[in-house]
């Protein structure tokens, strides 16, 4: 059992997919140490999380309500310092500190990392702590470019425990301004070379393609 299905399958859960008849898909081999320590990122979820620009991050407050919120910026932002660490410039916003508030009391946190124009989904569990500008100037300095752009507060480190890869069911299709922008230069370069192969054809006295 991955480590990801340790934390999230928890007994309700396992009940749940037994009364569904979904138990089996989810049951794996689980060998010996196998999920009891924190998954390192992988050259898939490193570039993955480098090429994003936002996640849902979900934190839970004294109440016991979860809160999520919306984290955006230029590609690149969420920085992968190591293969078992993320963090990010925190910029000033609506200045309710939800989250900020609810990761003094509990700092475990969930994310996901959604690329619509693919469909996919990488999921992830981790445990969140705060940071002041002048901690590490070094560390201040490395997760101010790239980043959202505004008042940076507060540095954000997530020490990752668990992730995991979504199927891209119900994940609809969504263009970014970026994505939309290479498919255009990409069309134009296309209609570039059809016209330039038009005109030798023309040249030669032969019927251009229809």
């Amino acid at each position: 059992m991955s480590r990801y299905a340790r934390l999230a399958f928890t007994a309700a859960v396992r009940a749940m997919q037994v009364e569904q008849g979904s138990r089996p898909a989810h049951r794996a081999e689980l060998g010996a140490g196998v999920g009891l320590e924190p998954d390192p990122l992988g050259e898939r979820e490193r570039a993955f999380i480098a090429a994003r620009d936002g996640c849902y991050l979900a934190s839970v407050g004294e109440t016991g309500w979860p809160y999520v919120q919306f984290r955006g910026g230029p590609p690149g932002f969420v920085h992968v310092l190591d293969d078992r660490t993320l963090g990010y410039a925190d910029v000033r916003g609506n200045r309710q500190y939800i989250t900020g508030g609810n990761l003094r009391g509990d700092p475990r946190v969930a994310l996901f990392f959604m690329d619509y124009a693919t469909r996919t989904r990488l999921k992830l569990f981790g445990r969140a702590s705060v940071r002041g500008l002048d901690e590490d100037p070094r560390l201040t300095a490395r997760l101010d470019a790239p980043r959202a752009g505004g008042r940076v507060e507060r540095l954000v480190l997530i020490d990752v425990e668990a992730h995991d890869w979504n199927c891209p069911k119900h994940i609809p299709h969504r263009y970014s301004e970026a994505d939309l922008a290479r498919t255009h230069a990409r069309l134009d370069a296309l209609e570039a070379e059809n016209a330039a192969l038009r005109a030798r054809l023309t040249a030669r006295g032969e019927p251009p393609p229809r």
